[in-house]
């Protein structure tokens, strides 16, 4: 029993090197499994284990997909087309894998309505353009920070791309910072904000000598005044 184990540890993990098709995809015992445009025409190097499937350019991890149980199935992975999507536009709301990403839910109706109003603000071809920027913001921005910047962005009418990464941004920030007393309030007027961001002040401490010495010559000249009247 162990040695029949052993057997099949050794076939999960046996490494494939598939040649990239002109699709961004490789074949994999009949299934179809995308990697970034990039690679197209060049061989990579597939391990395969129990679940799932790891994809190398040389010794660097590319792409990491669940496997197919069924024959003749594809998996697709949007990030890797962005770099081809985002030159032709027009190609993205027919994408197979932008339907694939909607269905595992990384495509959200939070990204449909901002492409929408993206669309009807900018035309199909710039709208489009401007969603395909927002989505490469993923590969910098945590997913759910990045759909909660759009929902702000799309809240406060901001359709482009760096109107949501701010946004995005500001989420992060947010969360990085460390959280005050349980039951404390969270917020922070913009002056105490202000404040808190100033550049450290590394001037030296202002000094009084010069105004302890115009005092002790005034006294000094008080004295002498009154002296005088009283001769």
């Amino acid at each position: 029993m162990p040695c029949c184990r052993d057997a099949l540890l050794r076939l999960s993990a046996r490494p494939l090197t598939p040649r990239v098709d002109r699709y961004s995809q490789i074949t994999v015992r009949t299934n179809r499994y995308s990697v970034p445009v990039r690679l197209i025409g060049k061989r990579v190097r597939v391990v395969l284990h129990a679940s799932h499937l790891v994809v190398y350019d040389r010794n660097v991890e590319v792409a990491r997909h669940e496997r197919l149980i069924a024959k003749s199935g594809c998996r697709l992975d949007l990030d890797h087309y962005l770099e081809a999507l985002i030159r032709k536009p027009g190609a993205f709301p027919g994408a197979t894998a932008l339907e694939q990403a909607r269905s595992a839910g990384k495509f959200t109706p939070v990204h449909d309505a901002w492409w929408a109003a993206a669309v009807k603000a900018h035309g199909d071809t710039a709208g489009t353009r401007a969603l395909i920027e927002v989505l490469l913001l993923a590969r910098h921005l945590p997913h759910e920070h990045l759909v909660a910047g759009l929902a702000m962005a799309l809240r406060a009418g901001a359709l482009t791309a760096d109107a949501v990464a701010l946004e995005a941004r500001k989420i992060t920030q947010a969360e990085d910072e460390p959280a005050g007393p349980a039951g404390a309030a969270t917020v922070t007027f913009l002056h105490e904000w202000r404040l808190a961001h100033l550049p450290p002040d590394t001037r030296p401490l202002p000094s009084v000598t010069d105004y302890d010495q115009l005092l002790r010559r005034r006294r000094a000249s008080g004295g002498e005044h009154r002296e005088g009247e009283a001769q």
